[in-house]
């Protein structure tokens, strides 16, 4: 349903909000949000352009969200990179259809509306923060490291 360039965006989102005080690199986010560096560079650079994130050179340089995680839903982070696009006239152009939608396009429509809703309902603050105990973006070596002991 989603772009794999949308999942990197909210992988490297939800990674950026879980210490929104530190500015972080690539080289340190593409390891924690299993994201490819110079495809997370490229994923980096759209969310500065729609000025979600902001970009900072330097020796303590990286990328900060632009505002407080409770400030930003996930849908902001989708339409930065894949914005979601409604259905407002019939795809095909049938001139039977001018003005409305099929029942098909109607109910994909109203899918994507409940999408819409509920990426909108969600700030990246609540991802951080993690669902009934479980953390996204959980440190992988530490749970590599458990399995090799087990």
């Amino acid at each position: 349903m989603f772009s794999q360039t949308v999942e990197y965006a909210l992988r490297a989102a939800v990674a950026l909000a879980s210490d929104p005080t530190a500015a972080q690199r690539v080289v340190d986010l593409a390891p924690a949000t299993q994201v490819p560096p110079d495809y997370l560079a490229k994923v980096m650079n759209q969310l500065v352009r729609t000025q979600l994130v902001r970009a900072q050179r330097g020796r303590n340089g990286g990328y900060t969200l632009t505002r407080p995680p409770e400030n930003i839903s996930l849908l902001e982070v989708v339409n930065a990179v894949h914005p979601l696009r409604r259905i407002t006239h019939c795809p095909l152009n049938l001139r039977a259809h001018a003005g409305r939608l099929c029942g098909l396009h109607r109910k994909l429509d109203k899918a994507l509306q409940h999408m819409e809703e509920a990426l909108a309902g969600s700030t990246l603050a609540e991802m951080a923060a993690g669902v009934d105990g479980v953390k996204p973006l959980c440190d992988h070596t530490r749970q590599t490291e458990l399995i090799h002991v087990a």
